[in-house]
């Protein structure tokens, strides 16, 4: 049987409650985006790749960006016929069991959810840090801001959202860009064109450090999926989303590999380490002659932090309105607000589920850098787990519509070898605590949400019949 495709209006009805076709290409693109969060990554989690990997940290970043686009055309398969507000649980959902996609949704939900909270983290120790007066407020007040702006934008206009999200990360990019740019033109002028020589030949470098190293990075480039969200909501989604897919993880990709190499070669030349800096580029806008692009970048970094704990609360929100409609969340989650058409319920739902996380941490006295750390690796454990399913999904998908080729097998077992090895790479050796128990919370979450969707899903036969997909 020929793959179907489908045409925006059959690939987006209307039932849904949200609204339809408001999101340009570039819009859709920055909410893949503004979930990696590019700016905050030079400035945050390079240099925790760094101190792992020291020399190697281009080859930790490019390992990870590889895995990333083997994933980003394994999405693109889908998406290019095939759009919704489910995102990846609901290509899991089309080709495997009913297990392997509730799995991929509730991992999904997790890693959207647990990657907003590290973000907030990040907010609250980037305000300590670089922000003296900061410290007078209590630090849940701090992680609160983050978090209620995120819900306002959120709630009342997706497109609202997105031009937002655009602004801050082309902004903050463009800074970062332009310091880069002025090392690369100094440091030519000053030694000519050539290689770095102790990264050319990761002198020091060792391949467990490279290793934990790749599992780090890969926190960099999570999120480039969520474009995928909006599949109702962008303009012509057939070939919008796909592309937004390719291009946010091949662009952030190339804007990685380059910072954390000019990065690492800057802090050699003032002789500092970068895996100790916790505000890299105030150095490095020295070193660049731009002294005012320094505290610039780092208010880019506060605000694209914001942007991401919004891209992170309007993706999650939107998978959860898709489970609620599968009857596997509960059925209120599934409405969308007849004013605004966003899915506002499942948005206060995971807005709260963010805040009462960042709360608890930062009542117990967790540092923001040691939110970042363990949040943004719980988040990992779910899009590792959802992109394998997705993997494991494309050849049924492609076979069951006769479309299953040797190339696409390949990319799809290619894909899935990467995820199995990088979540052995969470795995093993056994991280130090408590990251150790990070893996246990994570199955304990998961069973706990399958165990809900089996109770929802019973509910729902006997109260109100099967729902429609959406």
């Amino acid at each position: 049987m020929p793959l179907e495709v489908l045409t925006p209006d059959e690939a987006a009805p209307r039932d849904s409650g949200l609204r339809h076709n408001i999101l340009s290409p570039l819009e859709t693109l920055s909410q893949s985006v503004s979930a990696i969060a590019p700016t905050t990554s030079p400035a945050l989690t390079v240099p925790l790749v760094f101190a792992l990997a020291g020399n190697g940290t281009w080859l930790a970043y490019l390992l990870a960006c590889g895995a990333t686009l083997l994933m980003a055309l394994t999405i693109a398969r889908f998406a290019r016929t095939s759009s919704s507000p489910g995102s990846l649980y609901k290509y899991a959902t089309d080709s495997l069991p009913a297990l392997g996609g509730r799995t991929a949704g509730w991992a999904l939900l997790l890693a959207y959810t647990a990657a907003a909270v590290s973000v907030v983290g990040g907010f609250v120790n980037y305000a300590l840090v670089l922000v003296p007066a900061a410290r007078a407020v209590p630090t849940p007040l701090l992680a609160l801001i983050p978090i209620a702006a995120a819900v306002w934008f959120a709630y009342r206009d997706v497109q609202a959202s997105a031009r937002l999200m655009l602004w801050i990360e082309a902004t903050s990019v463009s800074m970062i860009a332009l310091v880069i740019l002025a090392l690369i033109v100094r440091t030519t002028a000053d030694t000519g064109i050539h290689i770095d020589a102790p990264q050319a030949a990761l002198t020091g470098v060792t391949p467990s450090g490279v290793r934990l190293g790749v599992i780090l990075a890969l926190f960099s480039f999570v999120g480039f999926e969520s474009a995928t969200t909006l599949g109702h909501e962008a303009r012509n989604p057939l070939r919008t989303i796909p592309r937004a897919v390719i291009q946010s993880a091949i662009l952030c990709g190339f804007f990685f590999l380059t910072c954390c190499y000019t990065e690492t070669l800057g802090f050699r030349q003032i002789h500092q380490d970068l895996g100790a800096s916790q505000a890299p580029f105030r150095a490095l806008a020295t070193l660049a002659h731009l002294p005012v692009f320094g505290p610039l970048i780092d208010v880019g970094a506060f605000v694209s932090m914001f942007a991401c704990t919004l891209a992170c609360v309007t993706a999650a929100a939107r998978v959860l309105l898709k489970m609620a409609h599968d009857g596997i969340a509960p059925a209120a989650l599934g409405r969308a607000h007849t004013t605004h058409e966003t899915p506002h319920l499942a948005v206060l739902a995971v807005g709260f589920a963010v805040l009462l996380l960042s709360l608890g941490l930062t009542l117990h006295g967790t540092s923001g850098a040691d939110i970042y750390g363990y949040m943004g690796s719980l988040s990992v454990y779910g899009f590792i787990t959802t992109y394998f399913l997705v993997a494991a999904a494309l050849p049924v998908y492609l076979r069951r519509n006769a479309q299953l080729t040797p190339a696409a097998l390949a990319l799809a077992g290619a894909a899935g070898v990467a995820m199995l090895l990088a979540m052995a790479g969470t795995l093993y050796p056994v991280p130090a605590p408590p990251y150790n128990y990070l893996p246990y919370d994570y199955l304990a979450y998961l069973l706990a949400g399958l165990g809900l969707s089996l109770a929802t899903s019973r509910r729902a036969h006997r109260q109100l019949g099967k729902q429609g997909p959406i």
